[in-house]
């Protein structure tokens, strides 16, 4: 979890560990993964690089770490999504929820992750890292989306014509295009390069036009079969 300032002050180990996401975080954002090395993370969070691997076994690790703990809460939210089917808040004013989680990570993660394809033998790196943490890859954002899609479907809720990985692959892939955006453009976006300019505009907007296809009775249906060549 993200520590909160309302909570009770870290000390000892804690402190130490919390420095060192903070220092790994803001280094992975500016500098990028490839030049964040540990003797840079521990510099900067004030400790030894032996107290680092106290904490942490290397590098992806911390990198791991960071978005889990560092990012906005998305896993989490996600995670809790397909148990809350059927509740009295409904599809849209969840999947709004989500979408501004969504946006508000990939925003964080982009410049943090970027340096990862940017070298193949990195990226397998990584990729074997995550097995070893036994950390579910980025496939779970998808996955728990549909997974509450297909439980409201089965309430009536969804439309039972709507492929409900689809719907979620929609969406998540709305929600990392207008972070990209975001970060392609700073605080120099053409008027109309962000449309909604607001965000949470743009969440309820965009899980409008989702739900206008999937609503029972919706007009959505299967795209007509195109002749052969």
């Amino acid at each position: 979890m993200t520590h909160d300032a309302t909570d009770a002050p870290l000390t000892g180990g804690a402190l130490t560990r919390s420095r060192i996401l903070d220092a790994a975080a803001a280094l992975m954002s500016t500098v990028g993964l490839t030049r964040t090395t540990t003797k840079v993370i521990a510099r900067e969070a004030g400790c030894s690089e032996a107290t680092l691997y106290k904490h942490f076994r290397n590098k992806e690790e911390i990198f791991v770490r960071v978005l889990h703990e560092r990012a906005p809460q998305y896993s989490e939210a996600l995670a809790q999504l397909p148990g809350r089917a059927g509740d009295d808040r409904g599809p849209a004013a969840h999947l709004t929820q989500m979408t501004l989680a969504a946006v508000r990570f990939y925003r964080r993660a982009f410049p943090m992750a970027a340096s990862l394809f940017a070298s193949p033998e990195l990226l397998d790196t990584h990729r074997r890292r995550l097995d070893e943490l036994g950390t579910v890859g980025p496939q779970n954002a998808t996955q728990h989306l549909a997974a509450y899609l297909a439980a409201e479907q089965e309430l009536g809720r969804i439309s039972p014509g709507i492929d409900p990985h689809a719907a979620a692959t929609l969406l998540i892939g709305a929600c990392f295009h207008r972070a990209f955006l975001d970060l392609f453009f700073g605080a120099q976006a053409p008027d109309d390069a962000l449309l909604p300019r607001d965000e949470e505009e743009f969440a309820r907007e965009t899980v409008r036009a989702l739900l206008d296809g999937v609503a029972p009775g919706g007009v959505a249906s299967p795209a007509e079969e195109s002749p052969a060549p």
